[in-house]
């Protein structure tokens, strides 16, 4: 069922290749559907909102007003949840503050850092927290409350003036869950509009939807290619992709823990991928057991069975070097150290969103429990990305004040330079300071 790869194979490199190669999703047909979308809400605004809200969700308003969510909607919604759900999602909520907290740098116009020269020039930089933030959370093959709080909190941390939340909510339906979690992460205003349009309206405004200064969260090939579209326009996190995990194990791991794992990325996406690299053939042999005894009593086994066969991989390595050439070459979205000495392999890592060390550290504790942000870079991007965090909402100003002394100094050196290039007003400007 799965795939068995093995590093000492002549055809390994190209077996890799083809492992890690993401299959083609219509990608022409769906930027051109992308652009046509993007371009109906910049002409029609709230009124292309609305249709296109009504097309792809099977909804019938009528109203634009109707597109969002009230507060009082969000607040009653806490009232329906379990009692036990809703602690679970106040304790998650206070793990990713309190981790988040220590994130955070000076805002609000303070100084973060400065420093004066030896002629009196002073020169530094103050943090601020951004403006206006749009949060899109997935609605369509599961509810995630998880991704609001991952996105929410570390943008309330920074300090920003108004989150705007954006969630699908095909036939009419919001989960309680969901409107809970938004309520209790402190959101702002929130809209039931998904898909590509969320992402034109966050971009650009319309007449009841404003414009912000960035967009982060996951979403389908739709949403990504919409972020993609309209970065410039607007700042985005990332482009993400399906869900990874890498894990590397040895003899002392569990296999039933390492199974459920792999389904726990595959369960996701059909186009989610779950690797394991062991040294111990054995361990991968019971692992293939074992996926084969327990994917039948999956409740997702479809999803879990097409992306295992399509997308997962067990690899046999002969050493951690080995084991931690892969990974980097991956460079994967979460990666798993399911080794007796993890510290071994993990200084090694160079490419990898998040790391879990240690056979008691599930990568599920990431997705909900644990405090880092669970919005990570996938698809490779970790080799120049970075998981989402208090730094992705604020923005940082230069500062630079002369003394008079040191205005002269610096002045002179820019006088010199501007003359090099050829801008004979950028030389003016510093020449005539240079009295004093």
């Amino acid at each position: 069922m799965i795939k068995m790869l093995d590093v000492s194979c002549d055809d390994f490199e190209t077996d890799l290749d083809a492992l890690l190669q993401m299959p083609v999703q219509r990608q022409l047909d769906v930027k051109q559907v992308v652009e046509d979308i993007i371009d109906d809400v910049r002409r029609r605004g709230d009124l292309a909102v609305l249709e296109l809200t009504n097309q792809f969700d099977r909804v019938s308003l009528n109203d634009p007003a109707n597109l969002e969510v009230r507060r009082q909607a969000m607040q009653q919604a806490c009232d329906k949840v379990d009692p036990l759900v809703l602690e679970a999602l106040a304790d998650s909520i206070a793990r990713v503050k309190d981790y988040h907290q220590k994130q955070k740098q000076a805002l609000g116009g303070q100084v973060d850092w400065s420093y004066e020269d030896s002629t009196g020039n002073k020169l530094g930089q103050i943090v601020r927290g951004m403006a206006r933030v749009g949060v899109y959370v997935p609605g369509g093959k599961a509810s995630y409350p998880s991704s609001v709080i991952m996105t929410v909190i570390p943008a309330k941390v920074a300090e920003v003036e108004e989150v705007i939340l954006m969630v699908p909510a095909p036939d009419g339906e919001l989960s309680d869950i969901l409107l809970a979690a938004a309520h209790l992460c402190g959101v702002d205003r929130m809209f039931r509009v998904g898909g590509a349009q969320a992402i034109a309206a966050l971009a650009y405004g319309t007449e009841s939807i404003p414009r912000v200064d960035k967009i982060v969260g996951p979403g389908n090939i739709y949403v990504a290619t919409a972020k993609e579209q309209v970065f410039g326009q607007v700042g985005i996190d990332m482009i993400a992709g399906p869900s990874e995990v890498v894990i590397v194990a040895d003899g002392t791991a569990n296999p039933e823990w390492l199974v459920m794992d792999m389904f726990a990325q595959a369960e996701h996406d059909e186009l989610a991928q779950s690797i394991l690299i062991s040294t111990d053939k054995r361990l991968l042999d019971e692992v293939e057991a074992r996926i084969s005894t327990q994917l039948p009593t999956m409740k997702r086994k479809q999803i879990i069975q097409r992306s295992i066969v399509d997308r997962g991989a067990l690899i046999y390595v002969r050493n951690l070097q080995e084991a931690a050439d892969i990974v980097n070459r991956i460079a994967p979205e979460h990666l798993e150290i399911a080794l007796s000495e993890p510290e071994l392999l993990l200084n090694k890592v160079r490419h990898a969103g998040a790391i879990f060390i240690g056979n008691h550290s599930a990568e599920v504790v990431g997705d909900y429990s644990a405090g880092p942000s669970h919005v990570l870079p996938t698809n490779g991007t970790a080799r120049f990305a970075s998981p989402l965090g208090v730094y992705d909402f604020q923005v940082r100003s230069s500062l630079v004040q002369c003394s008079r002394k040191g205005a002269v100094t610096l002045n002179r050196a820019a006088a010199i330079l501007a003359r090099e290039e050829g801008l004979e007003a950028h030389a003016l400007a510093a020449e005539c300071r240079l009295q004093g």
